[in-house]
C-alpha cells in the first residue's frame, strides 16, 4: 500500500513539472499592423518560442497564411502554436489576408492589396520589433487552401525574401471554379481576362519555380477538391526538373488535415534551413 509520503512527493513532482511547462511555454500575442497600401490597420498573431525571452539571438520566422473566409485568428483557434514554436525554434506569424483576397494586389480594386501588405508591411513590421533573421535564410511561408496558393505565389514573386515555401490543400489554379470564392472581384471576369487569371495561378508559374531557388513542399489530401490541381502542378514540376517535396495522404479539405500537416511542414522548413546554413 502506498504511503501518504509517496503521494505527497508525487504531488510536489507533478506541480513542479506543471509549473515548468508554464514557464517554458512560448508566448502568443496579437499585433496591430498599419497598412498604408489599404488605408487601414490589420491584425496578426505572433508566437515566440520559449527560448526567445532568455536569449539575445535572432530567430527565423515562418508565416502561416489562412484560407478563404478566414482571418489571422484561424490557426491559433484550431491548434496550439506555442509548443510548435518551442520545438522547432521558429517565430510563427499569422497575418490577416482578408476574407477572400487570394493574397493578390488586385488590378481591378485598389482596396485589395494583400501582396503588398504581407511583403512590405507585415514583414518589415515584424523585423523592426523582434529579433528576427532578416536575410532570405530567415523566412519561410506556408498556408492552407487560399493561403496555400498565397504562400507559393508570394514566395515565387519575391524569392529574395524566403528560403522555403509550402502549400497545404492549395487552390493552386485560380481558373478552377472561377465563379467561386470571390476571385472575379479582384481579377475581373474570367471570360474577359483569361490571361490575367492564368498568369496569377501558381500552377502556371513554372519558370518562377525554376529560377526562384526555393525549397518547395506541396501537400494535399486525396479526397480534397483541389487534388487534381495539385497533381497537375506536381507533374509540371517533375517535367521541368524542379526539385520539390510532394505529399498526398488520406484526407479532405478540413482543419483536421491541416493541423496534422503543419508539423510536417515545420520539420521540412527546419531541415531546409539547416542545409542552407
Amino acid at each position: 500500500m502506498m504511503s501518504k509520503q509517496f503521494f505527497k512527493r508525487f504531488a510536489i513532482l507533478f506541480l513542479g513539472i506543471f509549473c515548468y511547462s508554464l514557464v517554458s511555454a512560448g508566448t502568443l500575442d496579437t499585433l496591430r499592423i498599419p497598412s498604408a497600401a489599404m488605408h487601414k490597420t490589420l491584425s496578426a498573431v505572433i508566437v515566440l518560442p520559449d527560448t526567445y525571452q532568455n536569449s539575445d539571438r535572432h530567430f527565423p520566422v515562418v508565416y502561416l497564411l489562412h484560407g478563404w473566409s478566414g482571418s489571422y485568428k484561424d490557426w491559433p483557434a484550431h491548434i496550439d502554436l506555442r509548443p510548435l514554436a518551442d520545438r522547432y525554434g521558429f517565430i510563427l506569424v499569422c497575418p490577416d489576408g482578408g476574407y477572400d483576397s487570394w493574397y493578390l494586389d488586385s488590378p481591378v480594386d485598389s482596396t485589395n492589396r494583400y501582396e503588398t501588405h504581407i511583403i512590405k508591411e507585415v514583414i518589415s513590421f515584424v523585423d523592426a520589433r523582434y529579433r528576427t533573421v532578416q536575410e532570405k535564410t530567415g523566412r519561410a511561408i506556408t498556408g492552407l487552401s487560399m493561403g496555400g496558393h498565397g504562400a507559393l505565389y508570394l514566395a515565387l514573386r519575391h524569392p529574395q525574401l524566403f528560403f522555403a515555401a509550402s502549400s497545404m490543400s492549395g487552390g493552386v489554379d485560380l481558373t478552377f471554379w472561377p465563379q467561386k470564392w470571390g476571385k472575379a472581384k479582384w481579377l475581373g471576369p474570367f471570360q474577359k481576362f483569361p490571361d490575367r487569371w492564368e498568369k496569377n495561378s501558381v500552377v502556371n508559374m513554372i519558370q518562377a519555380f525554376k529560377t526562384g531557388r526555393l525549397a518547395i513542399m506541396i501537400d494535399c489530401g486525396v479526397d480534397d477538391f483541389f487534388i487534381n490541381s495539385n497533381r497537375t502542378l506536381h507533374r509540371k514540376l517533375i517535367k521541368a526538373k524542379v526539385p520539390h517535396d510532394y505529399v498526398e495522404r488520406p484526407g479532405k479539405h478540413s482543419w483536421s488535415y491541416w493541423t496534422n500537416a503543419l508539423e510536417y511542414h515545420l520539420l521540412f522548413f527546419r531541415k531546409q534551413l539547416k542545409s542552407a546554413q
